[in-house]
């Protein structure tokens, strides 16, 4: 799962923004939301933004995570959320911040 998501060394934190652009979450780079992080970055690089289409793919690389999470809802609001622009059909734009970007 992990081995083909991409390299975010080069990333602090990921801004989630709803159809209207208000912050809807940050994906920081940090223990307990580093597969997030990745797995949001790469949907992002691959679709541009996340939808429905990319909610999906993206559930498939959680695996067992996006199991854990229908069964225990609450416990992975990134999953969570993924569900919810599933079901709601919404979108969300998302910025990455890089290290860089901090020391400026």
């Amino acid at each position: 799962m992990a081995s083909d998501l991409p390299d975010i060394s080069h990333i602090d934190r990921l801004e989630l923004f709803d159809e209207d652009y208000t912050p809807v979450a940050v994906i920081e780079n940090r223990d307990g939301e580093r597969l997030s992080l990745q797995i949001y970055y790469q949907t992002t690089m691959t679709f541009g933004g996340i939808g429905p289409k990319a909610a999906n793919s993206a559930l498939l690389r959680y695996g067992a995570h996006a199991d854990d999470a229908r069964k225990h809802p609450g416990k992975h609001p990134h999953i969570d959320r993924l569900f919810d622009i599933i079901i709601n059909d919404g979108h969300l734009s998302v910025h990455a911040v890089t290290t860089d970007a901090n020391h400026r």
